[in-house]
């Protein structure tokens, strides 16, 4: 695969793992790294529902591959991070965008969904760091950031599994920065409120409307002003900002 190789044709290649980048947050996540450099070498990690990431491949065969990850197993990560590692030699990013919502009352919550949640969420950058994390301590650099949410801060009813793996998302990303911080391996995390996505596809207008009216911009965000928060923090630009969490969500206080 010419994809494969092209680190060879490249000056300083950053390697970057794109974790639910089949959703509306990973693929602006995606195109944004795509737009930033031709240098930047995108691995999309995808277990299910890979059409939207096979198109984004098909664009960029190049600069753009598939993973098979399925982000809830230790061992698919580290088999995904061995292949990585053999045709590229390192690992500079990981963005972890992966999760779910299967939302309901505390009360009546199936266990199922309480156990998905979390384990896509929480438990699937757990996986993740421990997976890359040797590489960037043999490279002493690598940037770690993950999509949390606003749930994580402000807790909605009907969300005590999302609200729950979201906020111990963040626990993990400040814990992990002090441990690897003096080896130039940021970790941070970024909040997202109401994003135009297929999370919100769902919204009846009664429920936009009273959703935008928490927000003091009186509108939605878009996916690429997440993904651009993103692109900041995964830069050398943002090299003393770790341990961090930021809230994009229109002024929500």
């Amino acid at each position: 695969m010419e994809f494969l190789n092209l680190h060879l044709r490249i000056l300083n290649p950053r390697s970057i793992i794109i974790t639910g980048a089949n959703g509306g947050l990973g693929q602006a996540i995606a195109r944004a790294f795509l737009d930033e450099s031709e240098s930047n070498l995108l691995w999309l990690g995808i277990h299910r529902k890979r059409d939207r990431a096979e198109r984004l491949v098909e664009q960029y065969p190049d600069r753009c591959c598939c993973l098979d990850l399925d982000v809830t197993q230790a061992r698919s990560w580290r088999e995904a991070v061995s292949a990585v590692m053999q045709n590229g030699g390192r690992i500079d990013v990981l963005i972890h965008a992966a999760g779910k919502h299967q939302d309901a009352l505390l009360a009546t919550m199936p266990l199922e969904a309480w156990s998905e949640v979390i384990s896509s969420s929480l438990e699937g950058a757990f996986h993740g760091c421990q997976a890359v994390l040797p590489a960037m301590v043999v490279q002493r650099s690598g940037r770690i950031v993950h999509i949390s949410s606003l749930s994580a801060l402000y807790s909605p009813p009907g969300q005590a599994n999302y609200a729950a793996a979201k906020a111990g998302l963040i626990g993990l990303t400040q814990s992990l920065a002090k441990e690897v911080a003096r080896l130039n391996i940021t970790v941070n995390a970024i909040c997202p409120g109401f994003i135009e996505t297929e999370a919100l596809a769902g919204m009846t207008a009664e429920e936009r409307s009273t959703a935008i009216a928490k927000v003091p911009m009186r509108r939605f965000g878009r996916p690429e002003e997440v993904a651009a928060a993103v692109l900041f923090l995964a830069s050398d630009k943002a090299s003393y900002i770790t341990g961090s969490v930021l809230k994009i969500d229109g002024g929500i206080f």
